[in-house]
């Protein structure tokens, strides 16, 4: 007599969050390896890191500015983004200067070369995502930017981050 297979239903979620997290795994591994592959794209074509790139950008946007409001903007620490600076300084594309009112604070500005290095660049995750992301509805970028928010969240113990939409009302073509 065969013994009877007894299904512990306990288990199934178990196996159905296990599978979830394997394919989330997978499609972190993809989008790190493509975000590489692009950053290595981006130096080849401008001489630029990312990094280097969204710090220009900061600089670009809000103008006369401190490292430490940088390193909020590109969301990175505040020695990464002197490291940042110092090459930048070093290539010529930013300019430091102490603050009139208060020696203390060091401001940060782009440089001729730097504005021209900055319009010369390409998009900093690639012309072909720009465009397919471009072609999404609104709706959609929301929730493209939601969920990689949340994702972002989720990897670095932060709070996480509430979506006004939900992924259920996405419906993918």
């Amino acid at each position: 007599m065969a013994p009877e297979m007894i299904l512990d239903l306990n288990v199934v979620p178990a196996l159905v969050e296990a599978d979830e997290a394997k394919a989330l795994e997978k499609a972190i591994r993809r989008v790190v390896r493509a975000h590489d592959l692009q950053s290595r794209a981006l130096v080849k074509a401008s001489g630029l890191t990312s990094a280097q790139l969204i710090i220009l950008k900061g600089v670009a946007e809000m103008g006369e500015v401190t490292s430490s409001a940088l390193s909020e903007y590109a969301d990175i620490s505040a020695a990464t983004a002197v490291t940042v600076l110092d090459n930048l300084e070093a290539r010529g594309l930013v300019a430091r200067y102490r603050s009139g009112r208060d020696r203390r604070i060091v401001h940060v500005r782009l440089t001729e070369r730097g504005i021209a290095s900055l319009t010369s660049a390409p998009p900093a995750l690639g012309a072909a995502f720009a465009e397919r992301f471009g072609q999404l509805s609104a709706e959609e970028r929301q929730l493209a930017v939601a969920a990689a928010s949340q994702l972002a969240d989720l990897l670095s113990g932060a709070g996480v981050y509430k979506a006004e939409a939900s992924v259920e009302t996405l419906e993918l073509p």
